[in-house]
């Protein structure tokens, strides 16, 4: 069943929010977009497992949704999986974020000649966060062409969501040893694990425990889907609590295999509290994104 605004809705009240930061959904070419449906619908390898598209809509549609559910901030987490790809995607999210101001200006690359130059243009037209897909793009974050990319995004503060855990399937470089590497060359990277890392929870919090600018967003953790296959070590909830400031609301919507508010549920059971709970779902990224009241 659909997630309900009025579920969402009391969520936000009960808790008091102004709305709700999303720095985890997915805006892209349609074209684009319906491939990567065609992909969870085969269960393709880097999925493994059944996963039904709750939030198959059309653009404005899934739009009106995130608005109904009182997103204020969300993302257009766009990604290659192949070179020559990445400025093209830059070029669309640039013109869906000029169309869409609730949408934080997303942008992306790829290991390949050129990518500094394009990774500059989109910092000059606004780009607030980048993605970066290790699975799916199949490539070493350490790759001696990304190294400027990494200089340039730690300089201008941009932080990226980086799907580098090993779930739902492992890739050639995720796991959290390349990004080690990464962080110990350039410490001051503003990375935001997305899912938490998962499976590899334990090792991205130690990442995050050691370089202050590391965050983790919660998108798909704790849901009763992933904790079927990727279940979040009971022991370290506490931890949770200690890196409260530096977790961030990510849901991947559209493309959920359950309700939105079903993220919402999760992360509330884990008992960490209200305050939390506050911190987690807007307060965090409105003050990583400079959001206003």
């Amino acid at each position: 069943m659909p997630a309900t605004a009025e579920a969402v809705r009391a969520f936000r009240e009960r808790l008091g929010l102004p709305g709700l930061v999303d720095v985890h959904t997915h805006f892209m070419p349609e074209r684009v977009l319906a491939k990567v449906w065609d992909y969870f619908d085969a269960a393709g390898p880097l999925t493994g497992v059944a996963w039904p598209i709750t939030y198959r809509h059309e653009e404005e549609q899934r739009l009106a949704l995130l608005r109904e559910f009182g997103v204020r901030a969300f993302t257009a987490m766009v990604y290659p999986h192949k070179p020559a790809m990445a400025a093209w995607l830059n070029s669309w999210a640039a013109g869906f974020a000029a169309r869409t101001p609730d949408c934080l200006h997303t942008a992306t690359f790829f290991p390949e000649e050129g990518v500094s130059a394009y990774v500059d243009r989109a910092l000059d037209a606004g780009a607030r966060v980048f993605k970066a897909h290790l699975q799916v793009g199949g490539y070493d974050p350490n790759d001696e062409l990304l190294d400027p990319v990494w200089g340039m995004l730690t300089e201008a503060g941009t932080p990226i969501v980086i799907h580098c855990g090993s779930g739902p399937a492992p890739g050639k470089h995720t796991g959290p040893g390349p990004v080690a590497r990464l962080l110990a060359r350039h410490p001051r990277l503003p990375l935001i694990v997305a899912h938490m890392g998962m499976p590899e929870y334990d090792a991205f919090l130690d990442l995050a425990d050691r370089y202050p600018e590391v965050r983790l967003d919660t998108t798909m953790a704790f849901t009763d889907f992933s904790e079927r296959f990727s279940a979040f070590p009971p022991a370290d909830v506490a931890r949770l609590a200690d890196l409260g400031d530096r977790i961030l609301l990510g849901t991947d919507f559209p493309n959920i295999p359950y309700p939105y508010e079903h993220q919402l549920e999760a992360l509330e059971r884990l008992g960490l509290g209200d305050d939390w709970l506050r911190a987690v779902c807007h307060d965090n990224g409105a003050r990583l994104f400079r959001l206003h009241s």
